[in-house]
């Protein structure tokens, strides 16, 4: 069973803490991923504030580092831009690496920063994290700021984003902003780390109306690892509790939405799988779980559709 993972933020702690992707004490290294039956990571440039920098100069400093590491590590891994290419990197042996943004403010309401983005491989973006920024606003306990919508230019993006094919990813966003997308999208969206609200009261989850407009619309929903969205008042990410919200997915949803989305290396709680070495666990999991077509779909199928639905 292969697997492909919707969101992980290894870039950023490659460009911090200086190490490779070959093998390092991450949750996410080449060696393991392999180990375990990758057929693609989908590799975030999450773009925290930083006092030195624009995120647009941060972008291409991680960038840098993103290039770097798969010129060293060809053997194992190249960029893939289409659902084509993830086929064709799998029948030589080697895994894909698909580039994604979390958080477009490096747009800085620059319509054109798409095309650049677009030509350098990101074929998904967040439309931002846990603050406002240019496209929008995101999530919010307090129900007046969950309901504001796209700015203005937030409604040019995802019309560019449909035009390039570049994936929308919702998650961190409004509900005024999700159901904007929903709405304004002529193609399928996603949510590439979340998890269910009914199950985790967390501003950050999706509530059930949320989930079945984004399987209506033929999106895929990410089932995110930390502990903070699995369960209330938890600080254990424990494989049990991500199953569940497999599980209420699912049958919620229907076999076609879900996947994986694990956020490694952006989780900080304890967690009984520890990084991408203890993956199979999970699919074994999933393969007693359900019949063997289902638990290929959630592993890998269904993200390799949207791939061929928003990007080829």
């Amino acid at each position: 069973m292969q697997i492909i993972d919707m969101h992980c933020d290894t870039l950023l702690e490659c460009y911090q803490k200086n190490y490779g992707l070959r093998r390092n004490t991450g949750h996410v290294d080449l060696l393991r991923m392999k180990d375990a039956g990758a057929l693609a990571q989908f590799f975030a440039i999450y773009l925290p504030m930083d006092d030195n920098l624009t995120p647009y100069r941060l972008f291409q400093e991680i960038y840098n580092v993103y290039m770097r590491e798969l010129a060293a590590n060809s053997d194992l891994i190249a960029p893939a831009i289409s659902y084509d290419d993830i086929l064709i990197h799998d029948r030589e042996g080697r895994m894909s690496a698909v580039l994604s943004v979390e958080d477009g403010h490096l747009l800085a309401g620059k319509l054109e920063r798409l095309d650049e983005l677009y030509d350098k491989g990101v074929r998904l973006m967040t439309l931002l994290w846990c603050r406002e920024n240019c496209i929008g606003f995101p999530d919010s306990l307090k129900r007046e700021e969950h309901r504001l919508g796209l700015k203005p230019f937030g409604f040019d993006v995802i019309e560019k984003m449909n035009q390039l094919g570049m994936i929308i990813d919702v998650s961190h966003l409004s509900e005024g902003g999700f159901y904007d997308v929903a709405a304004h999208s002529k193609k399928p969206f996603v949510a590439s780390h979340s998890c269910a609200r009914s199950l985790c009261g967390h501003s950050r989850n999706l509530s059930d109306e949320q989930l079945r407009c984004i399987s209506e619309k033929g999106g895929v929903v990410g089932v995110n690892y930390n502990s903070y969205f699995l369960r209330e008042g938890s600080d254990f990410s424990s494989m049990e509790d991500i199953l569940l919200h497999v599980d209420y997915l699912i049958n919620l949803m229907g076999v076609d939405s879900v996947a994986l989305g694990s956020d490694f290396d952006g989780i900080e709680c304890r967690m009984e799988m520890r990084g991408y070495g203890q993956y199979q666990r999970l699919v074994e999991q999933l393969e007693r779980r359900y019949p063997a077509e289902t638990a290929e779909k959630i592993c890998c199928k269904n993200v390799l559709r949207m791939m061929k639905e928003c990007c080829d």
